[in-house]
């Protein structure tokens, strides 16, 4: 079975990479499996009264919020189109994280969008894309 990943965020890119796998399905013998991913940044440290200023609940909350919201458009059309999918919210560095995921969970390929970023821009700042394409040792699909 042809396992995907699907890097998103909920963005505009993330669902033209969405479609994009959706229309080449067909392309493969059988219909591949998508590992449909979010990566969120950690939260940074509140210092000595994190625990009381913001509980450890409420940060879950939060992760898990952002992270559904980020992944409910591609869901919706990933569902739409019948393709099989495994949501994930994980928490990290993301271009790091996504590679990691695509690697431990057996993935054959990478899916995800860019931002449309300049070629002067991406020197200056970099993209996780860019960091994606560097770090991965699969092939990667972006879809701008």
């Amino acid at each position: 079975m042809l396992k995907i990943l699907l890097a998103v965020d909920g963005s505009e890119s993330a669902l033209r990479a969405t479609r994009k796998l959706i229309e080449t399905a067909e392309w493969y013998k059988e219909r591949p499996e998508a590992e449909l991913l979010t990566v969120r940044y950690p939260l940074p440290p509140v210092g000595g009264f994190s625990d009381v200023v913001v509980s450890r609940d409420m940060i879950e909350r939060y992760y898990k919020e952002e992270g559904e919201k980020a992944l409910a458009p591609s869901a919706q059309l990933l569902a739409a189109a019948g393709i099989k999918y495994t949501p994930h919210i994980l928490i990290g560095d993301i271009a790091p994280t996504i590679v990691e995921h695509g690697r431990d969970s057996g993935c054959h390929m990478i899916y995800m969008g860019t931002r449309g970023m300049t070629a002067i821009s991406n020197l200056v700042v970099g993209s996780i894309a860019t960091r994606v394409l560097h770090l991965a040792r699969l092939p990667v699909v972006l879809i701008h």
